[in-house]
């Protein structure tokens, strides 16, 4: 299942640094705007302590943990819906992913150039904000002039309705109002998904602090992003891109240490990869064997036959059952066969829905 995040934001807040970080890539990260010009896409596991157990209970011939993948995408500045700077370009980019990671200045350096002259993370988000809404909407406003005559002299329901919907969101986009925030009904959703519109995409915001304020836990401009980001019921990741650069180059023993050291629990980036997973709403299951244990991404409430698919296409076809147990039974009781001696390893039919750490064995016949 390949699901992506964009990172995102204006040039030099961070993005291209924490993009290398995030993927150890040589991507060219310089002190001045467009440095990147094409996006660069980069797959990263996901941190699961699940998969280590696992590990180290069936000692397996391969080890494959789940992946996301983050999509670097070049900076815009205002007047990127109308083809400024990289325009059109970033927007295209932007529309092919699942979610938005946006960077958000919130430290101060003189050496660093940013191109609105001095840090305003309000500002910033904002200047993004509008440009997204303004290629939104003039999507919607093609669609409208398209139809919008004809749902007037027509007795068709469907044009009638699409012209309701579009209306709908034409009136928000109008007043500055992102697609995520609109309440809208699954036949809603449902229309508007073709139009891949950017507003709607779910968003995380990413301050990115200096090192003594990540330490310290106190900056006035993330408490604002934070703040800000009670508008979109989104969540607000602090992460020093410098420091996560420097640990990207240090083997896992030594940044663990460094970590602890520092009385971190886990990396920025560790958080930002969980908090995306999140974010679209994504679990995990497992399987697990001498040959191999493995975990495998699904979309929460994904019924068992659909999961089998994740995996081979013939194990959904042929589905017969899904022998489960659950992550928590087996670090509890120690192993499999304690697991069925306590009775809970579990045979699941068509209709089950799979949980977030099940350990699964599909039985099929093709």
């Amino acid at each position: 299942m390949s699901l992506t995040a964009g990172i995102v934001g204006l040039p030099n807040v961070g993005k291209s640094t924490l993009f290398n970080a995030i993927t150890k890539q040589n991507i060219l990260a310089a002190n001045y705007p467009f440095a990147t010009i094409d996006p660069n896409v980069g797959v990263v596991t996901v941190p699961d302590e699940r998969l280590d157990f696992l590990n180290d209970l069936y000692k397996p011939k391969s080890l494959v943990p789940t992946t996301f993948e983050f999509t670097d995408i070049a900076g815009l500045v205002k007047g990127a819906s109308t083809g400024e700077g990289l325009g059109n370009k970033f927007l295209s980019h932007i529309r092919e992913v699942d979610a938005i990671c946006e960077v958000v200045r919130c430290f101060l350096n003189k050496d660093i150039i940013h191109v609105e002259n001095d840090v305003d993370p309000i500002r910033d988000i904002e200047i993004i904000e509008v440009e997204l809404i303004l290629a939104d909407l003039e999507v919607i406003l093609n669609r409208f002039n398209k139809i919008g005559k004809k749902a007037m002299l027509s007795k068709d329901k469907e044009v009638i309705k699409e012209a309701e919907i579009l209306t709908k969101l034409k009136d928000a986009l109008e007043k500055n109002i992102p697609i995520r925030r609109i309440e809208l009904t699954d036949d809603e959703k449902l229309y508007i998904k073709p139009f891949n519109l950017l507003t709607s995409k779910p968003i995380i915001y990413i301050a990115n602090v200096s090192e003594d304020d990540l330490m310290s836990e106190d900056n006035k401009y993330v408490e604002i992003v934070k703040k800000y980001a009670l508008k979109d019921n989104a969540e607000v990741v602090s992460i020093c891109a410098k420091m996560e650069s420097d640990l990207s180059e240090m083997p896992n023993d030594e940044k663990n240490q460094f970590l602890k050291e520092l009385g971190i629990k886990e990396s920025g980036i560790d958080k930002l990869i969980k908090a995306s997973y999140s974010l679209l709403g994504l679990q995990t299951f497992f399987t697990a064997g001498i040959d191999e244990c493995r975990a495998w991404t699904f979309k929460k409430g994904m019924k068992a036959p659909n999961c089998a698919g994740i995996i081979h296409t013939d194990f959904e076809k042929g589905f017969i059952k899904a022998e489960v147990m659950s992550y928590e039974d087996l670090k509890h009781y120690g192993s499999e066969k304690q697991v069925k001696e306590a009775g809970k390893m579990r045979l699941e039919g068509k209709d089950y829905v799979v949980q977030d750490g099940d350990i699964c064995y599909f039985r099929f016949n093709v």
